[in-house]
């Protein structure tokens, strides 16, 4: 755990969040700037900077975090209609936050990126 994370402080309980999922290896949340009417975020519990510092013992957290993600976007009513999800890498792929999460997007039709 980093002390300067933002997410390891949600994670620790020192920043108070309204949790949309929580389990052993991951929490959701809302994302505080929405780039789509449904903006969520899957983080890791577990503080990896980048998708780059994965390695195959983190299979398991990468399915769950998917889960969650399908299981959230059939619970915020977009299962059906479609929805992106999307790891951003780097400061050029877009990453602010330097601890893994997975953003989920739907509720309009989303145009292409990059």
């Amino acid at each position: 755990m980093a002390d300067d994370c933002l997410f390891c402080n949600m994670v620790s309980g020192h920043i108070p969040v309204d949790k949309l999922h929580d389990d052993d290896l991951c929490f959701a949340i809302r994302d505080i700037n929405p780039r789509a009417p449904t903006h969520l975020l899957i983080v890791s519990k577990e503080h990896i900077p980048t998708i780059r510092d994965l390695t195959e013992e983190h299979g398991d957290l990468l399915a769950r975090m998917v889960t969650v993600a399908n299981k959230l976007a059939d619970e915020e009513g977009i299962g059906d209609s479609g929805y992106r999800l999307t790891f951003n890498c780097g400061d050029e792929g877009g990453q602010t936050i330097y601890h893994i999460h997975l953003h989920l997007l739907g509720g309009r039709q989303l145009g292409a990126e990059g």
